[in-house]
């Protein structure tokens, strides 16, 4: 399979993920961070790829979370703060990996916090948490 472009291949997580609202919002977290899936280090060792097999054409893809946080804990997978805080966050979410939040979300800048705040939403099917605000304060 030819190598997929990080647009690609967060259109191959949210297709794999599509309806169950939790994977949806860890790979969203992970595409709209902006950093994970521009990593080769990170896709091709923790992200799977392929063909849907109920239409031979659609691209999936799905991560291993518990091996992305495994190896990112064990030093093995090099990341900045906030890309720390930003997969273990995703994982969380996901995957259902255990994370402090405390920790997690201390230090996380307001980009990142509104990606997160967004991600919870939506993993717990709520409407975006902004476009609320927006139209409150029109109506308001």
């Amino acid at each position: 399979m030819t190598t997929l472009n990080p647009r690609q291949l967060g259109d191959a997580l949210l297709a794999c993920a599509h309806g169950i609202y939790p994977l949806e919002a860890g790979a969203g977290l992970l595409f709209d961070c902006g950093s994970w899936l521009h990593r080769g280090d990170f896709a091709s060792r923790f992200i799977t790829v392929g063909t849907s097999i109920s239409d031979g054409v659609t691209l999936l893809a799905s991560t291993d979370w518990e091996a992305a946080v495994t190896a990112l804990r064990a030093g093995e997978l090099p990341a900045s703060g906030g890309e720390r805080r930003i997969l273990l966050l995703a994982a969380s979410i996901a995957g259902g990996t255990p994370v402090s939040l405390s920790d997690t979300l201390t230090g996380i800048d307001r980009s990142n916090a509104s990606l997160v705040v967004s991600a919870v939403a939506h993993a717990a099917g709520l409407p975006h948490p902004y476009q609320e605000t927006d139209k409150r304060e029109r109506n308001g």
